[in-house]
């Protein structure tokens, strides 16, 4: 039985993702011309949709690297029928990589205290005690070796898939050496993954917009809204290429655990959203609950509760039924919902907090993420056209042919 292990790109695919490169692009410029020219207020709107933009659509396509990497150290065979669907999409980083950096440098070169306070301390006591952590030198450098080390450790891991193309089948001594190697790099982008987006990058780039706020959980809570939107786009690609007539091994099993991992990280996501909500509410203590008394109480009251509905309601009740995650439809439905969900909660995280008396989402926001959307399908389609769709000399390849939920 003969396999289409070649992608060719659709003209309307690439149509598409030109076009909304290009909306994306229009709106960046019209924005800096509406919002980053004018007062502080102004370049505070313009910044901060740039800022939430960036960092959310770069952690998205970055889990997809954390999926292959964690499933490589569990020795999860199963998704190796679509393994190159998350490898296409972790090259997206590289372009939203540059591109967040430049975000983040720019509001730190260019001492955007409208944005980070920390930039200019003055007497504030607590700023100056943060001052060790908070402080442009140690944004830079850790902003800097992030990006970088993504970038670095997921072309290795998907150059040392894609070299199994050229080898072909491996002896069992060949197989045992490459899954060990294999298992080395994924361990060490999942140890600079769990000090990045687990731990200390949350902190700098999102959270210490309210740098006289902190919460122990924010780092997982943003960890799990970006995982969960990343494994949406997996299924996205996934669906349409099955669409199309690819991913012939791939089947309902594949989607059905596809659908549990949205099912499973949209409840771990209300599990943070309530704890952290749910303490500061409880202990009432006013430094605490300071974060949330624009966000439950103020303009951006609907907002914060929609993400509730949209993030955790939707899922709970669509997702829960073994026959929805095996339906097509209702799983690209789901797929768009979290992933727009998701982006709408990043827009109160950063927002909220940037414009705490207006709510100003407006076309500015949907055509720069448009652009962004553009770019992770120019990214992933370009990528799934130069390398073949299976990955069938994988010593796990027939565990995933095989595979039964």
């Amino acid at each position: 039985m003969s396999f289409r292990e070649q992608f060719e790109i659709p003209a309307k695919y690439k149509m598409w993702s030109m076009i909304l490169m290009g909306v994306g692009l229009v709106s960046i410029l019209a924005g800096y011309f509406l919002y980053g020219a004018g007062d502080e207020h102004h370049q505070a709107r313009f910044w901060g949709t740039m800022l939430f933009n960036s960092v959310f659509f770069l952690l998205v396509v970055n889990a997809s690297m954390f999926f292959i990497c964690a499933t490589t150290l569990a020795m999860g065979g199963w998704q190796m029928a679509f393994r190159r669907v998350p490898e296409a999409i972790s090259t997206a980083v590289i372009p939203l990589g540059i591109i967040a950096l430049v975000v983040l440098l720019a509001l730190v070169l260019g001492h955007q205290h409208h944005i980070y306070h920390w930039l200019t301390p003055g007497d504030d006591k607590i700023l100056l005690g943060k001052s060790g952590f908070l402080n442009p030198t140690f944004f830079i450098v850790w902003t800097v070796l992030t990006i970088g080390l993504w970038i670095i450790l997921g072309a290795k891991m998907r150059s040392l898939s894609r070299e199994l193309d050229e080898k072909g089948p491996l002896t069992v001594e060949e197989g045992r050496k490459y899954i060990f190697k294999n298992t080395i790099w994924g361990s060490l982008f999942l140890v600079w993954f769990a000090l990045t987006v687990a731990s200390v990058t949350p902190w700098l780039w999102l959270m210490s917009i309210d740098a006289h706020w902190y919460s122990t959980m924010y780092s997982w809570y943003t960890f799990a809204s970006s995982f969960v939107a990343g494994m949406s786009l997996v299924t996205l690609f996934v669906i349409y290429l099955k669409n199309k007539g690819y991913l012939e091994l791939v089947n309902q099993e594949h989607l059905h655990d596809l659908g549990k991992f949205m099912f499973a990280f949209s409840v771990f996501w209300t599990y943070l959203w309530f704890s952290q909500y749910m303490l500061i509410w409880y202990a009432n203590i006013p430094e605490e609950t300071v974060y949330f008394k624009h966000r439950v109480q103020g303009p951006y009251r609907g907002i914060f509760f929609l993400n509730l509905i949209v993030n955790f309601l939707a899922p709970l009740l669509i997702l829960m039924r073994r026959s929805s995650k095996r339906n097509y439809t209702l799983l690209v439905f789901m797929a768009v919902l979290i992933i727009f969900g998701h982006w709408v909660d990043f827009y109160q995280m950063v927002m909220a907090s940037v414009s705490k008396e207006h709510v100003e989402l407006n076309l500015f926001d949907f055509g720069v993420a448009a652009g962004f959307i553009g770019i992770i399908m120019w990214s992933a389609g370009n990528a799934l056209s130069k390398h073949s769709l299976i990955a069938k000399n994988h010593p796990f390849f027939k565990e995933s042919v095989i595979h039964h939920t």
